[in-house]
């Protein structure tokens, strides 16, 4: 009897399933090059993206303060925990939507698979986000280091959720061409 995740490259140890890297930077270096430079221009991108609502919403309260005389501005205690929801939905969404990718990501031609080559899922691109703000509000910021020092590109928050952000195929096919010339 076959069973589908071994003829899929993978091997089973009891319940547990083993699956190999899906992505190898010795064999296909035009999944990563420049990877990293990309995903923080990206990251700023999606900020942008996340602020937008945000301020229009505190603009919204204080003007709505202003026009109840002061009663409006009790909406701000919403405005923190909303902010939360709104970016867990926005990674969510994005990064477990049919491209793999928050805006950013779609403008620096990156993507988000999990490490054995499968798309990236709503819970997982959640998790991504709450990982990495944990990760960087603990270990401070120079834990972005991590991606220096391994092949993939991995930051510790990629490698803790078990993902890697690559170039999109499209780039990948044009990077590759060019080194071929």
């Amino acid at each position: 009897m076959s069973d589908d995740s071994t003829s899929q490259g993978g091997w089973r140890a009891g319940s547990v399933e083993f699956r190999p890297h899906a992505y190898d930077p010795a064999t296909q270096p035009e999944l990563f090059e420049g990877v990293l430079g990309r995903r923080l221009i990206a990251f700023l991108i999606d900020l942008f993206v996340l602020a937008v609502p945000v301020v229009a919403a505190v603009i919204f309260i204080a003007v709505f303060g202003l026009v109840t005389f002061g009663l409006g501005w009790l909406l701000f205690w919403l405005l923190s925990p909303a902010t939360v929801i709104w970016a867990l939905i926005y990674y969510g969404a994005t990064m477990g939507g049919p491209n793999s990718a928050t805006i950013g990501m779609r403008v620096m031609d990156l993507e988000i698979r999990t490490w054995y080559g499968s798309p990236c899922y709503f819970l997982l691109g959640a998790v991504h986000a709450i990982v990495f703000w944990i990760t960087i509000s603990v270990l401070t910021p120079f834990i972005l280091l991590v991606g220096l020092f391994n092949g993939r590109r991995r930051l510790l928050h990629d490698m803790l959720v078990g993902t890697v952000v690559i170039n999109s195929p499209a780039r990948a096919l044009v990077l590759r061409a060019n080194w071929g010339a």
